[in-house]
């Protein structure tokens, strides 16, 4: 009873304006809310500051700033070799496998649309058809900067409006079509194995989420999908290169086209990820 409650008050409450709200209070500057905030944050969920480039939580000018913390970078090593792909980041695969005549599963019961997921856009969605999908969650507690899994030049970039659900395993387990219904930013790019999407879901309380290219994407929010296209430019990130950041926890989803990878042994549903370890590798 009390999952169904947490859950029913996802439906009920403002998402977008306890989220804004949130936001502007991870961006205040004052010593008194950033430092009781991140401290109050370090004890609730366990946070080792050793693994971070600035240690100390009163270095940083935000909350915002301390939530998106790099790490001492001798400690996140980008597994070597051409045909090894890498998680993207610090967090906990809620779900991988096949993409299944172009639906992607997210729970017993619960099954969404790569188009859908892209932004509705069939010609995206078609070389994921029957291609392979992970979804990485990103609890609270971890690392919140994301990495790209393979090499790929930038070709287009959609932010697609919708909810903001929470995106852990409880409103995963109950909310139908949750990461296709969530406000999201989609990253398209061509790599030697071919079109790889990186989405990147919003959720409750995400103040922000950011790409290295164009800074921050959302907020705002807005009412239509809007669509960046890089094919005049020349935009490459290589393996293991930060991609975007969220500010509070959310959910990667990395799509795959079909024949393309063969997923590392123990990288399965509730394995944990470390960025830059092996993934997958290429077929």
């Amino acid at each position: 009873m009390a999952d169904k409650l947490k859950v029913l008050l996802q439906y009920l409450i403002p998402q977008h304006g306890i989220s804004l709200l949130m936001g502007k209070i991870a961006e205040s500057k004052n010593p008194t809310i950033k430092n009781t905030f991140a401290k109050w944050f370090i004890k609730k969920y366990g946070i080792d500051m050793s693994l971070a480039e600035r240690e100390n939580p009163e270095d940083y000018e935000t909350f915002n700033d301390f939530f998106t913390r790099s790490l001492k970078p001798e400690l996140r090593p980008i597994a070597e070799g051409e045909d090894v792909l890498v998680n993207p980041a610090d967090g906990k695969i809620s779900q991988r496998g096949k993409i299944e005549e172009g639906f992607i599963f997210q729970a017993k019961g619960h099954r969404f649309s790569a188009k859908t997921l892209l932004g509705g856009d069939a010609e995206l969605a078609k070389p994921f058809e029957n291609g392979e999908f992970a979804t990485i969650y990103l609890s609270p507690k971890d690392y919140h900067r994301v990495h790209m899994p393979v090499t790929g030049k930038l070709t287009r970039m959609l932010h697609v409006p919708g909810k903001l659900f929470s995106v852990n395993p409880l409103t995963a387990r109950n909310v139908p079509n949750l990461f296709a219904r969530n406000e999201r930013v989609v990253a398209m790019f061509d790599t030697d194995i071919g079109p790889v999407a990186m989405v990147l879901v919003g959720a409750t309380i995400v103040g922000s989420i950011e790409t290295v290219w164009e800074g921050t994407i959302t907020p705002p929010t807005r009412d239509e999908i809007k669509v960046w296209d890089y094919d005049g430019k020349d935009i490459c990130l290589n393996k293991g290169d930060e991609m975007g950041r969220f500010k509070l926890g959310s959910t990667v989803v990395l799509l795959f086209p079909e024949n393309t990878v063969s997923w590392e042994k123990g990288m399965k549903a509730n394995a944990s990820t470390i960025m830059g370890t092996p993934l997958a590798s290429k077929s």
